[in-house]
């Protein structure tokens, strides 16, 4: 990396960082751009040289936690024997991570707020996408262990997807114990459809 790609990701880091600490305590719609700005030092100028918009910035700070969610997973998932004790792995490390995690209001409401640009959309499909392809590929291979009966590994992904998601939305108004209890019964309720 020369010094100007450096500089550019140091710039970067700079104002995820600042912006991160903005968006846990005030919330996605109330943090202003003029905040990053002061926050920072740098300019609104550079704020949108580096990500092009309020969003962007805040679907960087998304896929940030994406990454670290999914090292954090791949470091603990060869300490299940199978696909199955992998999915409630999962499931627990979801409950934890959605119960914790000091963006979760803030991206409650970024995913609420409806004014999204064509490209923010185009950015929440991709990260979709991806959490189906992290699915499918771990359904995959319990299909082809003999696991799980054959299927569509992908449309099982979605639909794994769809309840992980959907039991979030409930798990954040829960007591910890209740979120982990639900979080295996979905997951006991998945495999009961699959195995």
């Amino acid at each position: 990396m020369n010094k100007k790609q450096l500089q550019t990701e140091q710039t970067k880091k700079k104002i995820a960082d600042a912006s991160k600490a903005l968006f846990i305590k005030k919330g996605y719609k109330a943090t202003a751009i003029e905040e990053i700005v002061k926050a920072t030092g740098c300019s609104a100028g550079n704020i949108y040289y580096h990500f092009k918009s309020k969003e962007g910035l805040f679907l960087h700070l998304i896929e940030e936690w994406d990454r670290e969610w999914e090292e954090t997973w791949r470091a603990k998932e060869s300490l299940y024997a199978t696909t199955a004790d992998k999915l409630y792995g999962m499931a627990e490390h979801l409950a934890h991570e959605q119960l914790n995690h000091p963006l979760t209001k803030a991206m409650d409401e970024f995913y609420h707020n409806a004014e999204k640009g064509s490209e923010v959309e185009e950015r929440i499909r991709q990260m979709i996408k991806g959490y189906v392809d992290f699915n499918k590929q771990l359904l995959q291979g319990g299909i082809d262990a003999g696991e799980f009966k054959a299927a569509d590994a992908t449309a099982l992904g979605m639909i794994l997807d769809s309840l992980l998601f959907g039991l979030s939305q409930h798990a954040r108004h829960m007591e910890r114990s209740e979120a982990l209890a639900a979080y295996r019964l979905a997951v006991d309720v998945f495999l009961h459809g699959i195995a």
